[in-house]
């Protein structure tokens, strides 16, 4: 399941499987181990928010004197993979995995340089800082400031009178504010405080964090244009330091901490208010208490603060803390409730106007619900997954699946019966084809069923096995059948599977370890469709056959296309030369702050509600519902309770997807819808698997074993009919291509793939493609006839020059689908690729050659990759590289060649390191005649330098 990802140790794991054994990599001058004496040393704490000098700084300026050796050390201060590498002169350290571990690079000072963590996505979260070679001394300079006076006496604003003397406070947390020990006993004993004085301010610590109040200071003058103070503590909107004009209580300077317990100076100008009375305010409204109960209590809910001065010009501190440098998260979101009944968690939905929740099943009828799927009589086969999160020995699984059915219409699922028991981490069903698909690592299996009666013809099939179980919230989920009539599926990213049928070999099996897979139903082929993304746990088709996946952690929006390869949270592609990845579509966040996704959770209500999502429904139910949601798509925001409402918009390829206001609150922590779906009455139902852990856990204990509900959405439009698809002929099964609820579309194409076709259907559905206005309606009968064989490779040719991007662009995949075409559909598609106008269809080609051996790519790849449109475009780039990089294993001059004449960004410099890997003399040839037409130009700088650093190398 798509639960929150709170424990990044997992994601660390997997991370060092790719780096922890990297050696260290510096020059061979100081490889050995180097004991000349060190001028300078620097001792820095590595996080994912930065490294902290033991002042406090974040990613401090390290400053040497030209010629200094000098050593730079950094300690591991959480579990996760870092190091440190110096950019220009590309030494690195080790990488270190374990809290409290150090490592180190020695160089000598010759150039300015930039520090940096090398792990993958560490060094844009934060992780860098710059390195300075200076001339004269490296000693900070000494600033000296003035206490603020009052009536002729310096004011107690550094709190070394030993007593609260000009200040008044509320609340709890500053009754006994000052601090005189030290190591401070309201702080953990290896935090280092560094007040100045004696005596500092706290309100609470990391001791006493749950108290809340405010302290405000006596008025006094503002007498010099610049003031500094000490601060540290939460980087919190609510624990602040706030200067405050007295006469209009106006806000004019605050600063947090930045969650470390260092006090470090701040700057606040004043010279726009010299003359001013003013006072100081501290707050502090974050009590850090936790409401959801296996996440830990905030300990940094407090402020620290001391020693206020006036400056008559701007001071300068070596351990400044900047105000663009703190990342302050929000108040915790409120949570109304948690742990309700099933009709209390109905209740206290908020839909739209116009919509209403109904509890359609709970506990005990339902329990731990983790996928479900619609039939073809609107009844839902859902499965109990009893067996998460530890797999059970073979034969003793305690998953079963069960049928629901509303007969009545009042929204009350009153019919319910077992279809199967004993099943083992089931994590995915659909339903059709003859029988019952399940996902249930390490297994694809299937249940032949007589789906009229329920009653199973025989034990479950294994038809693949190898799905691994490494991680048992990112196995292989949420089964759809797809417009080709596929079987699709999901696959989470820290999860490694070696597929193939039982009792193939390992080096004939096909990995997955992030992405979308597709199998055949009677062909029996398996494929991964695209590669990538983190751990996707919902895939549906939008009108025109477009799939797209929702995900965690990273953007969480992804238009999937064949073939392509997406950012990942972890690892990279399985292909070394994939060089950079496709980002999301999404052109918002569902989480706030810069913190990364997690830290967000919980404090993200505004923006959607956190990173945690599950379930993907694109509605296209019909009219019931307003025309405002149809092609768009629903996501459940697991951090937020929240139904998330994207909108799909075509841009160029591909799509941009935009935030909508929220569909629903469910005002519920323990809410945690995992999949929706739409009916024969454009209704929705959602299966809650309502347990008050949001977070995977390897540890059964963890989760409520006896919780489950079923929530049907109805407009109030929706107008219950009962419906039998399996009874329906096959005229009515075709007529059903033309209804507006896609439920019946996609019902009657899945029960004519299963008969077959005859030709009368076929003649009715050629009918629909070449008469009917409506390109929707066009596309559902060419998805049908492809699904029943009722076209011919010369047909799919024709249509290669319809009028409408979507024919054409299908057509180019159904003709490319048995990764061959014959001699004439070659040529076809060449020509295309000429003269093509739209991006969509450029796209398709791409994909569609993709899927071709590479020596029949050349022609269509050459065309393709000069078209200027698709240079900012945001799949072709990628994708052409994607498919033009086989090429240079066949003849690398004729590849950089290709790759010289693309108007497409980094398709030189790509192909000059894919001709470079190949390490013959043919290769070598190549680069260097290509060296010679390059010349020396600027403009062709960095290329030179690569190709001379590729030969090197090889030489």
């Amino acid at each position: 399941m798509t639960f929150l990802r709170i424990t990044i140790a997992l994601f660390a794991i997997s991370i060092f499987l790719f780096f922890g054994k990297t050696e260290n990599s510096v020059s061979r001058k100081y490889a050995s181990e180097d004991t000349t004496k060190i001028d300078k040393e620097y001792f820095l704490e590595a996080t994912m928010l930065g490294y902290f000098a033991k002042n406090g700084t974040r990613n401090p300026v390290l400053k040497a004197n030209k010629g200094m050796k000098v050593r730079i050390t950094i300690t591991n201060g959480e579990v996760m993979t870092h190091d440190i590498s110096l950019e220009k002169l590309g030494i690195k350290s080790k990488t270190i995995f374990e809290k409290g571990a150090t490592t180190s690079i020695t160089f000598v000072a010759e150039n300015n340089d930039t520090y940096f963590c090398t792990v993958p996505g560490h060094k844009a979260a934060g992780m860098v800082g710059k390195f300075e070679v200076v001339e004269g001394s490296l000693a900070p300079k000494v600033v000296v400031g003035k206490v603020p006076m009052k009536n002729g006496k310096p004011l107690n604003l550094n709190f070394e009178s030993e007593n609260l003397q000009d200040w008044t406070s509320t609340g709890d947390a500053f009754k006994n504010p000052i601090v005189r020990e030290i190591p401070s006993p309201l702080h953990e004993k290896d935090m280092k405080i560094e007040a100045e004085g004696k005596n500092f301010l706290s309100s609470g610590g990391t001791a006493n964090y749950k108290l809340t109040g405010t302290i405000k200071s006596t008025t006094f003058k503002i007498t010099h244009p610049f003031a500094s103070f000490l601060v540290s503590g939460g980087a919190l909107v609510d624990t602040r330091v706030e200067l405050v004009l007295a006469e209009t209580n106006k806000v004019i300077f605050q600063s947090t901490g930045q969650g470390r317990a260092t006090l470090q100076p701040v700057v606040a100008n004043l010279k726009a208010y010299l003359g001013k009375n003013i006072f100081i305010r501290i707050v502090d409204n974050e009590t850090g208490i936790s409401q959801i109960p296996y996440i830990p209590n905030d300990k940094w809910a407090h402020i620290n603060f001391d020693n206020f001065l006036f400056y008559p010009e701007r001071p300068e501190f070596e351990n400044e803390l900047f105000q663009k440098d703190i990342i302050i998260l929000p108040p915790l979101d409120p949570v109304l409730n948690a742990g309700l009944s099933g009709i209390e968690a109905a209740r206290a939905m908020t839909p739209p106007k116009g919509f209403k929740i109904t509890l359609a099943a709970a506990e005990p009828d339902v329990v731990r619900p983790i996928s479900f799927t619609i039939d073809a009589r609107g009844r839902l086969w859902v499965v109990e997954g009893h067996t998460y999160p530890v797999p059970a020995k073979e034969g003793e699984g305690r998953d079963r699946i069960l049928i629901f059915e509303d007969t009545n219409g009042d929204g009350i699922l009153d019919s319910r019966k077992i279809f199967m028991e004993n099943l083992n981490l089931v994590s995915g069903i659909e339903v059709g084809m003859g029988g019952v698909w399940l996902g249930a690592a390490p297994y694809l299996l299937f249940i032949p069923a007589n789906l009229q009666n329920d009653k199973p013809l025989g034990p479950p099939q294994k038809l693949l096995d190898g799905w691994g179980l490494e991680d048992t919230h990112e196995v292989l989920n949420n089964l759809r059948w797809g417009p080709d009539g596929w079987l699709y599926g999901v696959h989470g990213v820290f999860t490694h599977s070696k597929v193939g049928k039982p009792g193939t070999s390992d080096n004939e099996r096909t990995k997955i370890n992030a992405g979308v897979w597709r199998y055949h139903p009677t062909e029996h082929k398996f494929e991964v469709f695209a590669e990538g993304t983190s751990n996707p746990w919902g895939i549906d088709f939008n009108d025109w056959g477009h799939p797209f996946i929702t995900v965690c952690v990273i953007p969480h929006m992804y238009h999937v296309i064949q073939g392509a390869r997406y950012q990942r949270q972890a690892g990279k592609s399985f292909n070394p030369y994939t060089f950079d990845e496709i980002k999301t579509i999404a052109d918002h966040k569902h989480y706030v702050g810069e913190r990364g996704p997690h830290a967000g959770n919980f404090r993200s209500a505004s923006t959607g509600g956190g990173h945690a999502h599950a379930g993907a429904m694109i509605y296209l139910g019909g009219d019931s519902w307003p025309k405002e949601y149809r092609n768009t798509i629903f996501m459940n925001n697991i951090n937020g309770a929240k139904l998330n409402n994207d909108q799909l918009t075509r841009s160029g390829s591909g799509y941009v997807a935009s935030h909508r206001k929220d569909f629903l609150a469910m005002n519920d922590s323990w809410s945690q819808w995992l999949n929706m779906k739409y009916d024969q009455n454009g209704s929705v139902y959602a299966i809650d698997w309502y347990d008050k852990n949001q977070c995977h856990s390897s540890n059964p204990d963890v989760h409520d074993k006896t919780m489950g509900r079923i929530f049907k959405i109805t407009n109030d439009n929706d107008k219950f009919v009962k419906v039998n698809l399996w009874k329906a002929t096959d005229m009515e099964l075709v007529n059903y291509q033309l209804h507006r609820n896609e439920y019946y579309v996609r019902q009657a194409r899945t029960i004519l793939q299963e008969r077959g076709g005859n030709n009368a259907v076929t003649a009715a559905l050629k009918d629909i493609l070449n008469k009917n206005p409506d390109v929707t309606r066009k596309l559902r009968a060419l998805w049908t006839l492809q699904v029943i064989k009722g076209i011919s490779e010369n047909e799919l040719r024709d249509l290669l020059t319809h009028a409408d991007e979507n024919i054409r662009s299908w057509a180019i995949q159904f003709l490319t689908e048995k990764k061959t075409v014959s001699d004439e559909s070659l040529v076809a598609l060449e020509s295309l690729a000429k003269t093509e106008k739209s991006a969509l269809v450029r796209l398709y080609l791409t994909s569609g050659v993709m899927r071709l051996e590479p020596s029949k790519r050349w022609n269509v790849l050459e065309s393709l990759s000069q078209n200027e449109e698709d240079a900012t475009d945001h799949n072709m780039p990628l994708m052409l590289w994607y498919a033009a990089e086989p090429l240079a294993e066949i003849d690398p001059s004729k590849a950089i060649g290709l790759a010289e004449k693309s108007k497409m960004p980094k398709m030189l410099s790509y192909m000059i390191q894919r001709v470079g890997a190949i390490q013959n003399e043919e290769a070598k040839k190549a680069l260097k005649a290509l060296s010679l037409r390059l010349g020396h130009s600027h403009e062709n700088h960095e290329n030179m330098m690569l190709i001379e650093k590729l030969l090197e190398t090889n030489h």
